[in-house]
């Protein structure tokens, strides 16, 4: 072989293949034994189906009783009588009278993260109204998900909320790296640890299927954080026998912060597509210490493989301003720059701009996402963290001025804002 030729052995698909269709391969028969606990994939796409539905998911809420569900119906009614500021009415507030929408070849997502507690919706959703603002096209939860669930059915009214205006949101579960999965590191004072070790060892990527597939049939969660290497092969391995999962890899353990890396998991992606060609895998969340030229590099090597509409690029452009990044980190000049060019990227906001969160009591800390429910109560923080959440709103509706202003588009909220952007990954399939 020449020095300057890379190349695929010809055989490796065949090993592969025949590695994983040995019906002696203790490791593939543990995953149909977690399968099969839940019947067929014909059964098991069909109950999500059900789950998912908005009918029956706002019966759950009517069934527990749960107040959220005059909520819902608060949204539906707002969206209906387009209520919510239209994309004719932004556009001309920011580029003034006369302007029209704007209209660029791509389109960068509002995302917005995290998004733990349902009446933080509700309260972004009046915000939205009353100072004619953009709803987020994309949300981030960390939430645990039984305390979410046991929550007046928070999850629930979440779930229905995002089909009601239009956006894509993606759940983090319970069974994940900061769950004590490695019994010899616990807090931060093992900090050094979490660099040997942390992740989903031994059985744990089987319990994040089992969990996974319970929320599947049971609570329609279709799109989930993904941290390990073990955990993606299960995602890849419920595609290949057709369950419509999807995933995005997670910035926290999975960080991808070169082209290199990058490429081994799109050349995993492509060599783990389904029949039909498809790829559980719509989004990638790449490293925050990543430059503009790596993001574009990436991108390049995305559509390469045909992956352009179907896996989106986010990219942090706003941090919680403790314990994750030096600060001040805002990235929005160079997401603009980014996006004249390339397509399918997210403007992920984690925190407000640092010049609003220099100025808090309480700035956003990254560690405030694993308190409880009940902690931030009795404390008396929860009033903070819903404030917290709303500031990161505000860097969201500066970056929907900024790129308007550049001449560039967004995707928001589709229902809310009369948006007729295009599908793009982990949208309609997520919110349809």
């Amino acid at each position: 072989m020449e020095n300057n030729v890379l190349q695929c052995n010809p055989s490796a698909a065949a090993a592969i293949n025949s590695f994983l269709a040995d019906k002696n391969n203790p490791m593939t028969k543990s995953f149909f034994d977690v399968i099969n606990k839940y019947g067929t994939v014909a059964d098991i796409n069909a109950k999500a189906e059900s789950a998912r539905d908005l009918g029956n998911l706002k019966q759950r809420l009517a069934n527990m009783d749960s107040p959220y569900l005059a909520d819902l119906q608060w949204l539906e009614e707002q969206r209906d009588a387009g209520t919510f500021v239209s994309m004719e009415e932004y556009t001309e507030r920011i580029l003034g009278p006369g302007a029209a929408p704007v209209a660029s070849e791509n389109a960068v997502t509002l995302e917005i993260s995290a998004m733990n507690f349902f009446p933080w919706l509700m309260d972004e959703a009046r915000r939205a109204i009353r100072e004619r603002e953009i709803m987020p096209g994309r949300y981030i939860r960390v939430r645990n998900m039984n305390e979410s669930l046991g929550d007046k059915g928070d999850m629930l009214a979440f779930a229905a909320a995002m089909q009601i205006i239009g956006a894509s949101y993606v759940e983090t579960l319970n069974t994940n790296g900061t769950d004590g999965s490695n019994v010899n590191i616990g807090s931060a004072d093992v900090l050094a640890g979490y660099f040997a070790g942390i992740g989903m060892p031994n059985d744990q990527p089987l319990e994040w299927l089992d969990e996974y597939l319970h929320h599947y049939t049971t609570n329609g969660v279709r799109q989930v954080l993904n941290i390990a290497p073990g955990q993606l092969l299960i995602g890849y391995f419920l595609n290949q026998i057709g369950i419509e999962t999807e995933f995005k890899v997670s910035v926290w353990y999975a960080g991808h912060d070169s082209s290199y890396g990058a490429a081994y998991t799109f050349m995993m992606a492509k060599l783990m597509e389904n029949a039909d060609g498809r790829t559980p895998l719509i989004g990638l969340n790449i490293s925050n210490s990543v430059n503009a030229d790596t993001i574009r590099e990436i991108a390049a090597i995305r559509d390469t493989f045909g992956y352009r509409d179907q896996v989106r690029i986010e990219h942090h452009l706003t941090q919680t301003y403790k314990s994750t990044v030096r600060q001040p980190y805002l990235r929005r000049d160079e997401i603009i720059d980014i996006a004249a060019t390339v397509a399918n990227v997210a403007a992920k906001h984690e925190g407000a701009d640092p010049d609003i969160e220099d100025k808090l009591n309480h700035p956003s800390d990254f560690f405030d996402y694993f308190r409880t429910q009940e902690d931030l109560e009795s404390s008396g923080d929860m009033a903070i963290m819903r404030q917290l959440y709303l500031e990161k709103h505000g860097s969201v509706q500066r970056t929907a001025d900024a790129l308007t202003r550049s001449g560039l588009r967004f995707v928001a909220a589709a229902n809310l804002h009369g948006s007729k952007e295009p599908a793009l990954a982990g949208t309609s399939r997520t919110f349809s």
